[in-house]
């Protein structure tokens, strides 16, 4: 994923980068801490992380490409925020081998647990790393939006096929192990002992739209982000998003 702080990149994060500034916000206010300890599994080189960092939060990531923690050390750097962001190699698999158990207010688990053996798993290893009080970030393709985007391509029996596939593959060569819809994905979420705070649609449209238009339509791009931000909670366009979205919480927010 792109950094949410650039406009174009914006079109593929928003979404996701307002509600979890949303329930960051909410953690600061109920702790009282000015900072927050955040743990990104699969956080590559720092799309998330750096942003994050320059808020004034420590970030860890966990990745195991060795090339994606040494863009994020570099990208930290040059964001002035190398002190509040470290990258260790692992994986959601054998997390607990380089992160504690337990010492985290938020986890981003983000474009993970597509890869994983045992998705299930991948949640209850993030979830075992949160504070008693804390806030789980899942991001992971969506099944509708690989099925739309394969028949608007004209690849209608690859279309189907992701629908009968247990994992939504449209093929061999599709390059994304797996899929999930959004009941797929909040149960995986509330198995592990969270509270599902909310469900969001990523990129319902912005993958459906020509890039040039976006590009050189005056007011496309904000206008686009709109819509994106509108159809967002709205649960008929789930089954369409290219991605999903779900925030996991230890605690009733109201009572934070």
């Amino acid at each position: 994923m792109s950094d949410p702080t650039r406009p174009r990149a914006s079109l593929r994060t928003a979404v996701v980068w307002e509600v979890l500034q949303d329930a960051l916000d909410r953690r600061v206010k109920a702790t009282g801490r000015d900072s927050l300890d955040v743990l990104d599994t699969g956080g590559g080189s720092g799309n998330f992380a750096v942003p994050l960092a320059r808020l004034g939060h420590r970030v860890t990531v966990v990745d195991p490409s060795p090339n994606a923690l040494f863009a994020l050390e570099r990208r930290a750097a040059e964001a002035g925020v190398a002190d509040r962001v470290k990258g260790v190699q692992g994986d959601a698999h054998g997390l607990f081998d380089v992160v504690e158990r337990g010492g985290y207010d938020a986890v981003l688990c983000h474009g993970v647990l597509e890869y994983v053996d045992d998705p299930a798993e991948g949640v209850r290893n993030a979830v075992a790393a949160l504070r008693s009080e804390g806030v789980l970030s899942v991001l992971a393709a969506g099944l509708g939006g690989a099925v739309l985007a394969r028949a608007l391509a004209g690849h209608f029996t690859e279309a189907r096929q992701a629908l009968r596939d247990p994992d939504g593959r449209w093929g061999t060569g599709d390059p994304v192990p797996r899929r999930f819809t959004a009941e797929q994905l909040t149960a995986l979420v509330e198995s592990a002992g969270l509270r599902v705070g909310a469900v969001h649609g990523v990129r319902v449209f912005a993958d459906l739209v020509p890039g040039v238009l976006v590009d050189t339509e005056p007011g496309a791009l904000d206008a686009l982000l709109k819509l994106e931000a509108a159809a967002a909670e709205l649960p008929a366009f789930h089954s369409v998003a290219t991605q999903l979205h779900v925030l996991g919480e230890t605690t009733d927010p109201a009572q934070a």
